[in-house]
């Protein structure tokens, strides 16, 4: 029995409940969190750190007849909204867009530089565009009075479902479309409006896409476009022909009518000035003295190379003269006869005497040709001479010729002044006539010529089916934001949700370690729950008794207070239910119902109320004479009585905690089934007295600031607050994971049946 005595945890001394109240103990086995003196939002912010999907599955599991909701209403309304609307269809042509033509006659400047960038590209597909293209399209096509076009004029299936809601018949006049056009501009703009351009990159292929309810008309527009910006790019390289060819006639006559003119009055100064030039444009004065500056030059230098000869043949001494003056003369044949002679002479000279006659008949041939080498050396001389003589006078005569005619020269530039300024214009016109005329004909050759840098390629064909709507990707699009806009309603409300949902809520912003959790009956009573001892319910509530004997050092407080922060949140039944258990145990249990205000253990056990704890409190009754016994062994209950005016009073006064001094001595453990703690001050009272406070938590109901200030009222009361219970937690919803305990309750029960874990 030791065992149980320590289980019923009987107290070692009689000390008054409110003075174990104000030392409380620190639970051994069921303190989880931290210390209320830390931050709770220390614990926020480090779960904020990371991101919990399972957390935001949970959420979404939670809302999800809102997810599905928000889903149902997009998609259906995109179905309903793509059903109504007239089905387009897309007629496509494609055409080649060459940067430069074929050059079948090249004319320079014609064409237009093109730049290594797209721009070219650009301007054809903003020619593509033009409303100016749009107008011809729409004349050459007759769209004013083509049947198919005034056919799109009849009024839509949605037009039609708007007028039956705005006015009540699909024949309102608000719901027709307005009356066709008929002027070029407004139906340039129709045919603008549904006109698209679409390049194939990395090509020179260009596809033009009409839109229309009227496949015929999409395909006729479509290659109307094509045919006419292919025509309209020829006419512009015939109109900028045409404009070149007329604005050069112009010209070519203003050209040669200045030239006429200056060569007229050219004319005349030369007339008058008696100016005469050859056929290159210089006078015959300029010519004669460049011819005779050239043969002046000819005969200084003839001049200077006799100078030379002379002056070296003057220099030489006796015969000695340059091999070059000899030339063709004997002097050479001569001296070889000297040498000849001086040989036989000097070989007789030493057989014979200088006197012997054979000897002075050598000497004497010896001299006579000495003699004649001498007079060729002078013959040699004079030549030289007198052709240096005949270059020096001939150049006189050149340069006095010279000087004359550069007086003359001098004199006609003087007088050629105006004459040359005329010439220079006669020039420059007759350079501008003649570069005109030859583009003028150049353009006439080529204007007719001109070829086509635009080609079509695939001509457009009737569209078989409908461009849009297209039902199938509508569906995926209203599907995927339906999901997105439930997913953001669900987060949204979720956020808005500022109740106490989970265990991990109660610890952060509470404070207080979570003693179990209660799941939420949806089709039995607590008491028909509590019949089975094997169902969840049942399991809940024993597991709650269980971790309220190891709460304090001491095992259960004796005087335990249950108590929430508003009405409803199922401490009435935590009350009654962990009286059972703790009877269940052989403890001597006594259920106090101390809620003065809102008493409902009477009727929950079937008991009268007219004799009850305010009956005590006032002194009109003794506790033994309102206490009542169960059927269940080991359980007694004491109802509250009538409802005193005064309740707050009564229980804050000496008799309350003489009531229960006086009942520890006789029961095990007291339970007091205590009033909300918030708005009136019956809990914080009761709390004070009582050793030991449960706190009751509604899951999803219990708003956070509400708990939060039942929190902060119980403390301020110095109330010994063992931890919270959280009840009425939905196994089933899957927000927060709560199916789990499902699981664990229902253990030893063979293999349950889960529907979600």
């Amino acid at each position: 029995m030791q065992e149980d005595e320590h289980i019923t945890g009987q107290p070692q001394d009689d000390r008054f409940p409110i003075a174990q109240a104000q030392h409380p103990v620190a639970p051994i086995a069921t303190r989880t969190v931290l210390p209320v003196a830390l931050d709770p939002r220390d614990g926020e912010q480090s779960d904020q750190d990371e991101i919990n999907l399972r957390q935001y599955w949970q959420v979404i599991l939670k809302h999800k007849w809102t997810v599905l909701a928000a889903l149902a209403i997009v998609f259906v309304s995109v179905l309903v909204a793509t059903l109504l609307m007239t089905p387009i269809y897309r007629a496509t042509t494609t055409i080649e867009i060459d940067r430069d033509t074929i050059k079948v006659v090249e004319v320079q400047g014609m064409a237009p530089v093109e730049s290594s960038s797209d721009d070219f590209y650009k301007t054809q597909y903003e020619l593509l565009r033009s409303n100016a293209l749009a107008e011809r399209v729409a004349r050459g096509l007759n769209l004013a009075s083509d049947a198919d076009y005034l056919h799109l004029q009849h009024v839509s299936a949605l037009s039609k479902l708007f007028g039956l809601l705005r006015h009540g018949s699909t024949t309102a006049t608000a719901t027709r479309s307005p009356a066709p056009v008929q002027d070029s501009k407004g139906l340039g703009g129709f045919v603008s409006a549904h006109l698209s351009i679409e390049p194939i990159m990395e090509s020179r292929l260009v596809r033009i896409n009409f839109d229309s309810p009227n496949p015929q008309l999409a395909a006729r527009v479509a290659n109307a476009v094509a045919e006419n910006f292919m025509a309209s790019n020829l006419e512009r390289g015939f109109n900028s022909t045409a404009y070149a060819r007329q604005y050069l006639e112009s010209r070519l006559q203003q050209i040669k009518q200045k030239l006429e003119e200056s060569e007229a009055q050219l004319v005349a100064v030369a007339q008058k000035e008696k100016i005469f030039s050859g056929s290159d444009g210089t006078s015959l004065a300029a010519q004669d003295l460049t011819s005779l500056n050239t043969q002046l030059s000819a005969v200084r230098d003839q001049r200077i190379r006799a100078q030379a000869r002379w002056n070296q043949a003057s220099a030489a001494t006796g015969t000695a003269l340059p091999a070059d003056m000899l030339g063709s003369s004997i002097i050479g044949t001569l001296r070889q006869n000297r040498a000849t002679l001086m040989a036989q002479y000097q070989e007789k000279l030493g057989v014979y005497k200088p006197a012997f006659p054979q000897m002075l008949q050598l000497k004497g041939q010896i001299d006579e040709i000495d003699k004649q080498i001498q007079t060729e050396v002078g013959n040699v001389k004079a030549s030289v001479r007198s052709e240096y003589e005949a270059t020096q006078s001939q150049e006189a005569m050149l340069q006095k010729q010279m000087d004359v005619l550069k007086t003359e020269v001098l004199d006609q530039q003087t007088r050629s002044i105006r004459y040359n300024v005329l010439k220079r214009e006669v020039d420059t016109n007759r350079q501008l006539y003649d570069g005109l005329l030859q583009r003028y004909k150049e353009i006439g050759v080529a204007g007719g010529v001109t070829t086509n840098n635009m080609s079509m390629v695939d001509r457009a064909d009737v569209p078989e089916g409908p461009y849009k709507p297209d039902l199938r990707f509508n569906l995926m699009l209203a599907t995927f934001f339906g999901l997105a806009l439930g997913v953001m309603l669900a987060l949204v409300f979720e956020y808005l949700d500022d109740t106490v949902k989970t265990s991990e809520d109660v610890e952060k912003l509470l404070g207080l370690a979570v003693l179990g959790i209660i799941p939420k009956l949806s089709d039995l009573t607590p008491r028909q729950a509590l019949e089975n001892p094997r169902s969840a319910f049942a399991e809940a509530y024993r597991s709650v008794r269980t971790a309220l004997q190891f709460s304090t050092a001491s095992g259960v407080p004796r005087t335990l207070l249950v108590t929430s922060s508003v009405p409803n949140e199922g401490k009435s039944t935590t009350a009654l239910t962990l009286a059972h258990n703790f009877a269940q145990l052989g403890k001597r249990v006594l259920l106090i119902d101390a809620d003065l205000r809102n008493p409902s253990l009477h009727r929950t056990l079937g008991l009268d109320n007219g004799n009850g704890l305010s009956n005590c409190l006032t002194g009109a009754a003794k506790p033994q004479d309102v206490i009542r016994q169960q059927d269940e062994a080991n359980l007694d209950v004491m109802t509250s009585g009538p409802l005193p005016p005064n309740p707050a009073e009564l229980l804050s006064g000496p008799k309350m905690l003489a009531l229960l001094t006086v009942a520890m001595t006789k029961y095990d453990q007291i339970i007091i089934d205590g009033p909300p703690t918030m708005g009136i001050a019956d809990a914080p009272i009761l709390s004070h007295i009582a050793k030991g406070t449960l706190l009751i938590v509604d899951a999803g109901r219990t708003r956070r600031e509400v708990a939060r200030g039942s929190v902060k009222r119980l403390r301020s009361a110095h109330a010994h607050i063992l931890g919270a219970l959280l009840t009425k937690c939905d196994a089933h919803m899957g927000g927060y994971g709560y199916s789990g305990y499902d699981y664990y309750y229902a253990y030893g029960e063979g293999t349950p049946k889960l529907t979600r874990q």
